[in-house]
């Protein structure tokens, strides 16, 4: 089975989605997504910015690794009475069933940068959006000391070392390997550009019960515990997870989680 497949269907990340639905739809207000647009969403989940962009009138298709997703992003559509809008499975890294130059924009919020063969995504989303249209990417940075680098920094250094030729999400978080990827796509530098912006999880429960959302249904966490556990490190993994939420936690109560996490925001105008 396809390993990155593998990893996104297993828990459930739509308890975690629930938590961005503010920030989701906010971002696509603010990339300037228009009624009659043609929308691809990349990496889609069940649809935190793929369904605000269908209610803003844009004709909307999300595509998702995750076949649990892409049911649930169905579903969700259905109950909204959304009808210009579907999901369907495809792998970011070969997008065949999708025809060069069919998509206005094509957005990806921390999604296709899980995908590997960073090069290939690139190739994919320049070819499938039209000339005058653009990509819209949101990338965690590496190091960055907000909320979702720090999960990831801390599950990785429970986990075993990945295998060769692995190469990082996060350096999609990095202006100069975005800039690398695209260009070999056939980008001209000048039309890339970036900027730092903030995706806030909102939650009407403790941040500790949010830590057990990630420890439950977020698949690179699930896969830190099962393997803290192996090494009796559980209980400190928790530990540092719930200092970590708490810290962050900008509600101003220990019975609400709010909490901002920095991203790098990049935008290609396709030519």
């Amino acid at each position: 089975m396809n390993p990155n497949k593998q990893l996104w269907e297993k828990g459930d990340f739509t308890r975690l989605a629930e938590t961005m639905r503010e920030s989701g739809a906010q971002l696509v207000t603010n990339i300037g997504i228009k009624k009659g647009m043609k929308v691809l969403d990349l990496g889609c989940g069940d649809g935190t910015t793929a369904i605000p962009a269908a209610k803003l009138g844009a004709e909307v298709l999300g595509v998702d690794i995750a076949s649990n997703l892409v049911a649930a992003g169905n579903r969700r559509a259905k109950a909204e009475g959304l009808t210009n809008i579907s999901f369907q499975e495809g792998d970011a890294t070969n997008l065949a069933e999708l025809h060069d130059k069919s998509f206005d924009v094509a957005v990806s919020i921390f999604g296709a940068m899980f995908a590997p063969k960073p090069f290939d995504v690139a190739k994919e989303l320049v070819r499938v959006t039209r000339p005058g249209g653009k990509i819209v990417m949101g990338n965690w940075i590496p190091g960055d000391p907000t909320l979702v680098a720090q999960i990831l920094k801390v599950s990785s250094s429970y986990t075993p070392p990945p295998p060769e030729g692995f190469v990082s999400p996060m350096l999609w978080g990095v202006e100069q390997n975005v800039i690398e990827r695209f260009m070999n796509a056939g980008i001209a530098k000048e039309n890339i550009s970036f900027t730092r912006d903030t995706y806030t999880f909102s939650a009407p429960f403790s941040p500790s019960t949010f830590v057990d959302r990630f420890k439950n249904f977020y698949g690179p966490t699930m896969n830190a515990f099962e393997a803290a556990e192996k090494n009796g490190k559980q209980a400190e993994l928790q530990r540092e997870l719930e200092t970590l939420f708490n810290d962050q936690n900008r509600s101003g109560s220990n019975d609400r989680t709010s909490i901002p996490a920095t991203f790098l925001r990049v935008t290609v105008n396709v030519n």
